[in-house]
């Protein structure tokens, strides 16, 4: 598979693909690799299982076969006034919808807005058996330069492009079982790698040396997934009009996702829920370009709960002129090199179709797709209810459950979802119904 094309070699594309959810997967398919340039073998990828068992087998441990997710598209993306196709690899129904609406909203409205700090990742050094911690700590300090350089050392390439160990920080903790021990953070630009591997090999690289200082034990060497220092920012701004419904004034859709957003700052309960939502587009999109969404999901939860207490990890709320504002910042260690993103053939074309320039570019639109998610999930609670457009999404689902087959499944899934009755024994009486009468 060929590198990722950069977003700066590519002409600007137009994300507001039109009829997408009337079209054939082949005819959406074409449509995707015209709009954005993928070449035939690339575009085949995603027909083809994505993942040749061979490729697989030298992955992961006792490989016996692949796995394998939808992959749909999210459409009418405006990100920093450049459009986007999002592709999101995940199994429920309505995620991509969703997202693709709300982008449509949005876009309307100048689109998306983001902004993100370095590719700043943390490894940890435990250090046990110490007698004066806080003296070991100064010991630590003291040699910052000499740890910082022995850290470089282990990686001439990172340094090349940029990147390597730039500071340290040294924290002491308390624990009744085993005593009093310091934690030595190495703080590493680790440019367009997830990092992991990186950090992970400078930690090693350095314990012995900081053993010596301390004169205490290293017990741990390893990254943290609490990317506090690799933040990525969206934020949305939409007027009363862009919102409004047939049967809802934009005011008053605008009232309700701030209402809603509300509960899930004072509540955990309703907190985890919300969240959830953020992470239906975040993890499509973490997943499909090789990255590792449970180092996602820790850091955003961690993140969420950075005060002592969980909450919402976006906010909603109404400006001076009335409109709706939506922003969200967390944590997100992606990469374009390394791991899955490298090795992964569907992941290097899903890459090639967003187009991204480096690391931080692609967390950006990751994260604008998780505030578009907020979106639409708080404003289906705000109006509807959120059971009535997943469910409609979802009759296509009970259908197949039923046994439908071909075109039999958009006329049960539409009569299903018609009478507003979702149900898998109401989808077989529909299907005998239809198979009886010759319809």
């Amino acid at each position: 598979m060929a590198d990722v094309k950069q977003g700066a070699s590519r002409p600007a594309i137009n994300s507001r693909l039109e009829n997408m959810r009337n079209l054939s997967p082949a005819e959406r398919r074409a449509k995707v690799a015209d709009a954005v340039s993928l070449d035939e073998s690339e575009a085949e990828v995603f027909v083809k299982g994505g993942l040749p068992l061979a490729t697989a087998n030298g992955m992961i441990e006792n490989v016996i076969g692949t796995f394998e997710l939808p992959v749909g598209i999210a459409t009418n993306f405006t990100v920093n006034d450049r459009d986007y196709l999002v592709p999101m690899a995940v199994e429920e129904p309505s995620v991509v919808a969703a997202a693709s609406f709300m982008a449509r909203i949005a876009r309307s409205c100048g689109g998306f807005k983001t902004s993100s700090t370095g590719p700043i990742m943390r490894a940890q050094v435990q250090v046990l058996g110490l007698g004066d911690p806080h003296g070991a700590r100064m010991r630590v300090l003291r040699e910052r330069e000499a740890i910082i350089a022995a850290a470089n050392a282990k990686d001439r390439i990172l340094n090349a492009l940029g990147g390597g160990c730039r500071d340290i920080e040294v924290h002491v903790f308390e624990h009744t079982a085993v005593g009093t021990m310091i934690a030595v953070h190495l703080i590493v630009d680790v440019r367009d790698a997830m990092g992991a591997n990186t950090v992970n090999t400078m930690a090693e690289t350095v314990a012995p040396m900081i053993e010596k200082i301390t004169g205490g034990t290293v017990r741990l060497r390893i990254l943290s997934n609490y990317a506090d220092l690799r933040l990525a920012r969206a934020s949305v701004t939409l007027t009363p009009e862009a919102l409004k419904t047939e049967e809802y004034a934009g005011e008053r859709v605008v009232q309700g996702i701030v209402e809603a957003c509300a509960f899930a700052v004072v509540d955990p309960y309703r907190a985890a829920t919300h969240n959830k939502g953020i992470m239906n587009g975040i993890d499509p999109i973490v997943l499909v370009t090789g990255n590792d969404w449970r180092a996602i999901e820790a850091g955003a939860h961690v993140w969420a709960s950075r005060s002592g207490r969980y909450t919402s990890l976006s906010n909603w709320e109404i400006d001076a002129k009335g409109n709706l504002t939506g922003t969200l910042e967390m944590p997100m260690a992606l990469g374009l090199v390394g791991g899955a993103t490298k090795t992964h053939p569907a992941a290097r074309a899903a890459l090639n179709i967003l187009g991204v320039e480096s690391a931080q570019e692609l967390a950006e639109v990751t994260v604008a797709v998780g505030l578009a998610q907020n979106m639409a999930a708080l404003r289906a609670l705000a109006t509807e209810g959120i059971q009535k457009g997943h469910m409609a999404l979802h009759a296509r689902n009970i259908a197949i459950v039923a046994g439908a087959v071909g075109a039999e499944i958009e006329k049960v899934a539409g009569a299903l979802a018609a009478d507003h009755d979702v149900r898998a024994d109401r989808a077989r009486e529909l299907l005998e119904a239809m198979r009886m009468g010759g319809d």
